[in-house]
């Protein structure tokens, strides 16, 4: 998820779409919390890791 909202981020800053840079922002920081939270020991979605 981290790496689709890299993704889209550099295609929308490439392209100017401004969709596309909103969609990398948000996949961004809710990839970012899911890792942090399966890096601490949390179950994330019934699993121990989150990849």
């Amino acid at each position: 998820m981290i790496i689709l909202g890299v993704i889209l981020l550099i295609l929308g800053f490439v392209f100017g779409i401004s969709v596309l840079w909103t969609i990398g922002i948000i996949l961004l920081v809710i990839g970012a919390i899911l890792w942090i939270l399966g890096a601490l020991g949390h179950a994330v979605g019934g699993r121990r890791h989150y990849w």
